[in-house]
């Protein structure tokens, strides 16, 4: 054996109970699981827990894990598996026009690196980039935004049938080249343009090459439960298996009602509906600055935008729609400024707004919040990120619950304070909500975090501690795991978690980052 732990109590991802025993990996596999096995390097794991490597279900490390491939903020929390292609919106198809566009809307997102090669532009290459060397492995979805950008531009309208055709020839291609689904960003532009017809044809074609379909959908606010239900008839008309992406209900508007958006879903799965579901186990959400400006301001694109903030009659229209009407860029809900938090900048002249809400800075300033918000969004040409203090924790504890949901951190790794969700959101799972809270027990979470996101993912051979298995495994204190980082201070790296293998390789050891770079792309392995 190369590596063989000793000691671990093993809790295996299933959800049945843990046991003891001894595991040897060999060749970047799970060799055996036993007893008085022998290897070149033994871990002696007494008073540790041995589990899967967890999976991101949720993951927004498109750009950085190649900017920056060793990427600590995931490993270092036990991540050894991402999605990317997020939110109907990432890096892949894309013509020289649409990634331009891209990394524009996306620079509060994924920043825009400086000497960054994007020598990409299909699926299949946009895989093969990551097969050069990352520290976790990674799979994509076809964002349907970038898609409908690709032939559609920015403009808000139904497509016609020659064009939806083009869009599912386009998913088609990705999916055969490698992505594991479809994402959409219904409250993005332009993905947002996209009506029910023009999803169900999307999602047709995903659900016939064995991919699933992970919306953000129209409203995590008013209308919350409509839009859940849009996203659920999708499915059933498409044959598609439906993931449901950072599944919560929000805002002042659904306080408590958790419950009715689980009846729902109980309801389409006994239907036959294949259902399931991601979550973050803290309460701000958080995007881009700009996502909150109503879909019709954003036509066009980002020149057009910003033409329309430059001009003070259409900017007040703006400004109604957001502060009164309820914009549906802001899920319906008019925005209270005190729950928007800037959280990055581009522009140092900027940077005193950070870790403020709007309205703080507002009246510090001595002006409207709502002009404070036109006037940082055109200096920074809309590449500002921002949270979102609108969740409840009634909601997250009940939705963490539920048998179909999975882990996923949602988490931006730019910015000066990125959401803390980037560095803890898997040891924040297994110290706050069970050792803590006891809100799962520890195999429950655990199988949430693993297996249940492996068997979403078609991973045959990932997600489980089990002979012949992928040796992604984590070792953790179960007295001790917790996530360090916090909002004021959000690059702080996990407590609890000394040992982290990816396909069988030490990423962290004794509680230090390697440098090794052994993941890869993890692959649609079709129908």
């Amino acid at each position: 054996m190369d590596i063989v732990v000793r000691g671990a109590t093993i809790v295996d991802g299933t959800g049945g109970p843990s046991y003891t025993a001894e595991v040897g990996v060999h060749k970047g596999r799970i060799a055996e699981i036993g007893s008085g096995l022998t290897g070149t390097r033994v871990i002696e794991a007494d008073g540790l827990v041995l589990s899967p490597g967890f999976i991101d279900m949720h993951s927004h490390s498109d750009v950085q894990v190649l900017a920056n491939p060793d990427h600590l903020a995931k490993v270092s929390q036990g991540v050894t598996s991402e999605v990317y292609g997020q939110d109907g919106l990432s890096y892949a198809p894309v013509d020289e026009d649409t990634l331009a566009a891209l990394r524009a809307q996306l620079a509060g997102w994924n920043d825009d690196p400086a000497g960054f090669d994007w020598n990409w532009r299909s699926v299949g290459e946009y895989l093969d980039r990551l097969d050069q060397g990352i520290a976790v492995n990674a799979a994509y979805l076809v964002p349907q935004g970038t898609v409908r950008m690709m032939v559609l531009g920015f403009e808000d309208r139904p497509a016609t049938e020659s064009e939806v055709d083009r869009m599912c020839e386009l998913v088609a291609t990705g999916l055969d080249e490698g992505a594991v689904g479809l994402s959409s960003g219904l409250t993005y532009t332009p993905g947002m343009y996209a009506d029910l017809a023009e999803l169900v044809a999307l999602c047709r074609v995903t659900g016939r090459r064995g991919g699933y379909y992970s919306p953000h959908h129209r409203s995590y606010g008013a209308n919350a439960l409509e839009a859940y239900a849009e996203m659920v008839d999708v499915a059933l008309l498409a044959g598609c298996p439906l993931h449901l992406a950072h599944a919560t209900m929000n805002f002042p508007v659904n306080k408590g009602r958790a419950g009715e958006l689980l009846t729902l879903l109980d309801g389409a799965i006994a239907d036959g509906c294949d259902i399931s579901l991601d979550t973050y186990p803290y309460l701000p959400g958080a995007t881009y600055l700009s996502a909150l400006l109503p879909s019709w301001s954003a036509e066009g694109g980002l020149e057009a935008t910003l033409d329309r903030l430059s001009d003070p009659d259409t900017r007040e229209r703006i400004r109604l729609d957001i502060e009164v009407n309820g914009s549906d860029g802001c899920h319906g809900v008019p925005v209270d400024w005190d729950t928007i938090e800037i959280n990055g900048v581009r522009r140092d002249e900027n940077l005193h707004l950070v870790g403020q809400s709007v309205a703080a800075s507002a009246r510090r300033l001595g002006v409207p919040p709502g002009e404070l918000y036109f006037a940082v969004l055109r200096s920074e040409r809309l590449a500002t990120s921002c949270l979102m203090h609108v969740g409840h924790e009634e909601n997250v504890r009940a939705i963490m619950r539920h048998p179909a949901h999975t882990g996923g951190s949602d988490g931006l790794l730019v910015g000066e304070r990125p959401h803390p969700r980037a560095w803890g959101t898997f040891p924040r799972y297994l110290g706050h909500y069970v050792r803590e809270l006891g809100v799962l027990g520890l195999e429950e979470c655990v199988a949430h975090l693993t297996g249940r996101a492996a068997r979403r993912l078609r991973l045959t051979d990932r997600g489980l501690v089990r002979e012949g298995h992928a040796a992604d495994l984590v070792l953790f204190d179960p007295d001790t795991i917790a996530d360090t980082a916090t909002f004021d201070n959000p690059r702080q790296v996990a407590t609890g978690i000394p040992y982290v293998l990816v396909n069988g390789v030490p990423v962290i050891d004794g509680g230090n980052h390697t440098g090794a770079l052994p993941g890869h792309s993890l692959r649609n392995p079709g129908v």
